[in-house]
């Protein structure tokens, strides 16, 4: 009766494994949440691409802004709370859209052209991809992607980003 009874609980035991692996996995598939205050950072030093922009230096920069998210069929993330940006042609505010791994702003703008001390900026049609995926541990990475469409600045410009719970 020992043999047995060790395989019934080894058979319980595998069993409630499975259940508990079942219940991580439908849990991770429940919508996402992306609420609350979190410090978003630009890592503008760290651009690469194939647009002169991508080569002129320029800081690091980093905002707090407040998160909601709503879910009525499509889950998205309305940002708040925080400083507009230094260009006004950016669509506001920033509204994230969950694609099942990762939240997407996907937004067409113009491009502040810096041309050199003494000469006029162009502003130039331009279309950025934003994605920002969660980790573990709250926070999220992703990348800055933009497509300069015309002038001098024409190519892409690409940056690291990142949300942090503040």
């Amino acid at each position: 009766m020992s043999g047995l009874r060790a395989r019934a609980a080894l058979a319980s035991a595998t069993l409630l494994a499975a259940a508990c692996v079942c219940a991580e996995s439908v849990a991770q598939a429940a919508p996402p949440d992306w609420s609350g205050r979190y410090t978003v950072v630009t890592f503008a030093s760290s651009k690469l691409g194939t647009s002169i922009a991508a080569r002129q230096p320029e800081p690091d920069f980093s905002a707090q802004y407040t998160f909601s998210t709503s879910c009525a069929g499509t889950c998205v993330a309305t940002a708040a709370d925080g400083p507009a940006p230094t260009n006004p042609t950016v669509p506001q505010p920033s509204r994230y859209t969950w694609d099942g791994a990762r939240w997407v702003f996907n937004y067409n703008w113009q491009w502040e052209c810096f041309r050199g001390d003494d000469v006029p900026r162009e502003f130039v049609p331009a279309r950025s991809l934003v994605f920002y995926a969660p980790t573990p541990d709250g926070s999220m990475f992703g990348t800055w992607r933009t497509e300069i469409l015309d002038g001098v600045c024409k190519g892409t410009v690409v940056m690291p980003v990142a949300a942090y719970p503040a």
